[in-house]
């Protein structure tokens, strides 16, 4: 029992490291970050099949898959120069909410009638609107910060409901790194509408 701890303990704090790096690059909008964000998923999902939040241990295996899309994603952009921070309209908005919602709940409701998971309905909103900031991040969507932002405090709960408290410090730690994203982006984007407006000009 001893050893199983000691070893999960030691993958959790390597998943730590490798998913901090990933959103400190995230923000700098590196392409390394993908590196260290399929390396944290991987370590991560052993993690949360041991604590039984198998919606984690699924979003995280997704993770990994849209990380290899990301890196790909944003090495064929940066080869064309054509890489740049993005923003929804509210309407799109408001059908990404509701339709997460509706599969949110829907996953919860799977999950709490047919396996032993804890918290399946906040575990499965969390995995749903996770999976949709995600996507956020890889097409550049500025407001993602704000998706994540609202996730990585209800996952600080999640996760020291279910004694994974170093997970938890971090999660507590990107929800500042998520107010730092979204301020870093919104420059990006600013910078961007002015050079274009500049270009036009001339």
């Amino acid at each position: 029992m001893e050893s199983n701890l000691s070893t999960a303990l030691i993958v959790e704090i390597l998943a730590t490291a490798a998913n901090l790096l990933y959103v400190v690059f995230l923000i700098r909008e590196k392409i390394i970050c993908w590196a260290f964000g399929i390396i944290g998923s991987v370590l991560s999902i052993y993690l949360f099949i041991d604590a039984r939040l198998y919606s984690e241990a699924f979003l995280y295996a997704f993770f990994a898959v849209m990380g290899a899309w990301g890196w790909i994603r944003w090495h064929q952009r940066l080869q064309t120069n054509d890489n740049p921070v993005v923003t929804w309209p509210a309407r799109l908005h408001w059908w990404a909410v509701l339709l997460g919602s509706i599969l949110a709940l829907a996953l919860g409701y799977t999950v709490q009638h047919y396996s032993d998971a804890e918290r399946p309905l906040v575990d499965a909103f969390t995995t749903i609107f996770s999976i949709l900031a995600t996507f956020m991040e890889i097409t550049k969507v500025m407001e993602a910060w704000l998706y994540w932002l609202l996730i990585n405090l209800t996952s600080v709960w999640l996760y020291h409901d279910r004694s994974l408290d170093i997970y938890a410090a971090l999660i507590a730690l990107y929800s500042v790194l998520s107010v730092w994203g979204f301020i870093s982006w919104r420059k990006t984007y600013r910078w961007q509408l002015e050079t274009h407006s500049h270009v036009a000009e001339s």
